[in-house]
Parts: structure tokens; sequence; C-alpha cells
């Protein structure tokens, strides 16, 4: 039942015999045999957190990209190298393959189910159309982190089993068409029935949170847009805000991971499980935090000698000499988190600062953002109001533009969500990121502005590669998406 869904598969096709004795050899160990629609979107859900909290050098580079980790004996990717791991081939696979892949399948084996005898048919339709508009949600939010990554990227001709080289659609076609996408599902969920009522590990088959969460997600890509399509960034956000987004903490779209193999975060799995010392704090956010007296650190980071001392971005630092990631972080059952309530306000504080009808001043979101940030790591609504009085943290009396001010408080909360701090200092410019002096070339001395296509793709979809690259400027670590113009 599972479809082809990507040109890496077809690598395997070309280089891979199918003559065996064995009457079996031909059987695809991971295609999905009669697998419940539940249990596909479960494995998509996983994937998805996984993917955009893994440590993995392998995997995913974005907490270097951001400067929150420093590397030790495995330097490479901290300068930027993402070609001898594959690390694009691994995202794109994740994101396509894992996520988009079994979240399609889980349409199409949702039209075969039938309806219990106990369920009306109304209520069943109902549960059903719930089950389809949450999946498309996800696949939207999944299609935003691949446009954001790359620039140019597949999607009209993605995940069709009849296309095996798909062609690269505009990045800045693809944000509306997605934006059109969540308003289609918004308006085909029914608050009045659940979605799955097995196999959500984020809201439990909740489809108010599942609303909510969809505006948010809304917020979020028209935040982007801000700088190029202004007109729809502030209907879309305003729109968004009307019906209901993540709020508070109580909203947030959380994948609670149960902390027993393999349902464990992979943090734990990459730094406590594998008994590995290959990352500490970086000396960049370290070093704001410490001017700011940031309560955060002690769940951030370790002390080393009585102090936080950060590691330099780009060098083989010694674990022993610097703060490890703290113990929070590395719980087994620690969760991970695709919206919230902090990542949320932030927007909303950026809307109003741009003069966006959005219920509220930019410094009344700011205060909630980072009032919901500390409440989130364990900290108390008295420590954000102390941390607010500081000066240079306070919105009225913060140096800068209200770039600067919120960008430098967005990057410090998005500290486990490396991904989306890279994606706010690529909007803002703020915090000023320097690339390491050893950075390998392709970077051009800068911090990467996306990730290079995978190599897969170079070899397997040539001549869409070809002509992607060339409409984006380039496929180069300094290419910026088409939202990046600052």
């Amino acid at each position: 039942m599972k479809k082809i869904f990507y040109t890496s598969i077809l690598v395997s096709l070309l280089t891979v015999g199918c003559i065996s004795d064995d009457s079996t050899y031909n059987y695809d160990k991971d295609k999905s045999y009669d697998v419940p629609a539940e249990n596909l979107f479960t494995n998509a859900q996983k994937a998805l957190v996984d993917q955009m909290t893994t440590p993995s050098v392998n995997l995913n580079p974005f907490r270097f990209f951001s400067q929150f980790w420093a590397a030790t004996q495995y330097p490479e990717e901290s300068r930027y190298d993402l070609r001898t791991r594959n690390v694009s081939n691994n995202h794109w696979n994740a994101l396509y393959r894992t996520v988009l892949g079994n979240l399609e399948t889980a349409k199409q084996v949702i039209d075969t189910e039938t309806q219990p005898a106990t369920m009306s048919s109304a209520q069943w339709q109902t549960q059903q159309k719930n089950k389809k508009a949450v999946i498309e949600i996800l696949q939207v939010y999944t299609f935003q982190i691949l446009v954001d990554s790359f620039g140019d990227v597949p999607y009209s001709e993605s995940l069709q089993a009849t296309i095996v080289l798909p062609k690269y659609d505009n990045d800045s076609d693809i944000y509306p068409a997605l934006i059109t996408r969540l308003n289609a599902a918004i308006a085909n969920l029914d608050t009045s029935e659940i979605s799955f009522s097995t196999g959500d590990f984020i809201y439990q088959g909740d489809v108010s949170k599942w609303k909510t969460f969809a505006n948010s997600l809304k917020v979020k890509l028209a935040i982007n847009l801000a700088d190029v399509n202004t007109s729809l960034a502030q209907t879309t956000i305003q729109d968004a805000v009307t019906a209901g987004v993540i709020l508070n903490n109580g909203d947030n779209a959380k994948f609670a991971y149960p902390g027993a193999a393999p349902m464990y975060n992979p943090i734990y799995a990459n730094l406590v499980a594998s008994n590995r010392n290959d990352f500490v704090s970086s000396k960049t956010i370290v070093d704001e935090m410490n001017n700011l007296s940031d309560p955060r650190r002690a769940e951030y980071f370790e002390l080393k000698n009585g102090n936080y001392i950060g590691g330099i971005n780009g060098a083989a630092n010694v674990y022993q000499n610097f703060s490890p990631i703290g113990n929070t972080l590395k719980a087994d059952n620690f969760p991970s988190y695709l919206m919230e309530a902090s990542e949320v306000n932030f927007y909303l504080a950026e809307a109003a600062a741009r003069g966006y009808s959005v219920g509220g001043t930019a410094d009344t979101y700011y205060q909630n953002a980072i009032t919901a940030s500390f409440l989130s790591w364990g900290l108390t609504a008295g420590d954000a109001t102390t941390y607010l009085a500081n000066p240079s943290v306070n919105y009225a009396t913060a140096p800068g533009t209200y770039k600067e001010k919120i960008g430098k408080q967005a990057w410090i909360a998005f500290f486990n969500r490396g991904f989306e701090a890279w994606t706010s200092y690529r909007r803002l410019d703020f915090p000023n990121l320097v690339a390491p002096s050893n950075a390998v070339t392709a970077a051009e001395g800068q911090v990467p502005k996306r990730m290079t296509y995978p190599v897969n793709e170079q070899t397997v979809n040539n001549a869409n590669w070809v002509s992607a690259s060339a409409a984006i400027g380039g496929d180069k670590l300094p290419t910026k998406v088409f939202w990046d113009v600052n």
C-alpha cells in the first residue's frame, strides 16, 4: 500500500539487481501491508519531531547554524560541512519519504476504512474528515520546513507515484498554496467530534487544539511573508488571531516521549544512551545569557567550575573544559515541540511592531513570549518579571529596533528549537551571528542561509535540479530563500 514517494528510492532501483532464488527476495520489507492509519500517523509525527529535535550530526545541523551547541571531536558539521555525512540527503529523505510519505499513505488508508456498526454515518464521516484535515495540517507544516530549508522544492508533483522525477516549484509560489491548504483544512475541522482516537501523540485527537495549531501555523507562514507580501501576511495573521492561536503553554503542540526505547527523546538517545560527549554549549549563546543573567541558563547548560562557559563554534572543543548541555534536555521523556506559546507570541510581537491589528502591542506580546518561555522551562512568572525589568531586556529600553529586541529574545527562547531559531535569525537578521573562521569554503564566510540540495537530486533528478539551482541563484549555502530579503 505504501507508494514510492521520492527520487532517493530510485537509486536503489538503479543499482541493485532483482534476480535471486529466494522466493521472498523482491518483497519490500519497508512496505506497509494493511497498516492502520493511526499507526502511519504516529510514525509520521514521531519522524517529524525526531528530525527536528535530534542532535545527530548526520541529520540535523540547525543547533550549529543557530550557534546553540558547539562540537568536540567531530567539528565538521559545525563548520557547515553538509556533504561528508550527506546531511542534506538525510534531512530531505526524513521529511519527504518518512513524514510526508506516511501521512499521504494514511490518507489513502482512511479512504478504505469501514464504518463501525456502532457509529452513525454522520459521526463516522465527520471523524474521517477530521482525520484527513489533521493530516493536511501536518503536511503543510512539513512542506514549510522543506521550503525554509532549501528554497525551491518539489511540491505540486511530489507524493505522486506516477511521477518519479518531480519538478521543483518556486518557493514564493508554494507559501500561498500552503496557506490556501491550511484554510481548507481548518474549514473541514468539526470540533463536535474527535479525529484520531488513538495514535495522536500531540493532541490526542482533540480537534479544537488542532484548529488552534493550524491557525498558529498560518501565523508562522505569514510572518515569513511580511517583507515580501505584506498584504497577504497581514490578512493571514489577523484572520488567524481572530480565529484563535496558541497563546498559552496548555495549547502547545507537544510530542510527549514516553521515555522508553524506542520512544525516548533523541537528545537522550544521542547523548546519554550512547554515552557520547560530542557536544558542549556554544560560547555565542552562553556569553549572551551570562550578560543578561538569564536564569534559564540552569536549564540550558551545566556549570563548569562554577561558571557557564561556552565552546567555540567550528573548533574541536575539549569536552571537559566547557559547559555540557543541561540535564533538563537530556531526560529520556523530555518533550519535543512543533509549536509553542512563546513562539507564537514572538510572531505576534513582530506583527504588532509592523502595524498589524493583532489585539495587543508589541511590548505586551514580547513580555508574554518571554514569560511563556520561562514557564515552559519550569521557572516562575516572578522570574520572568525580574528578567524583564533588566533594562537590556525590557522592550522599552533594550537597544536596537524591534527586529533586534525580538530577534535576540526569540533566539534565546528557541534554544531547543534550532530550526526555528535559524529561521528567525534569517528573517530578522538578529542576533548578529558570525561564521567560524574555519567554516567550509562553500559557506563563503557566512552562516548558511539555506541547505544545499541533496547529492541524490543532482545524480538522479539532474534536469530538475539544474533548473531549480538556476532559479534560486545557485545551489549554494549563502543563497537566500525567497522571504529572506534583508
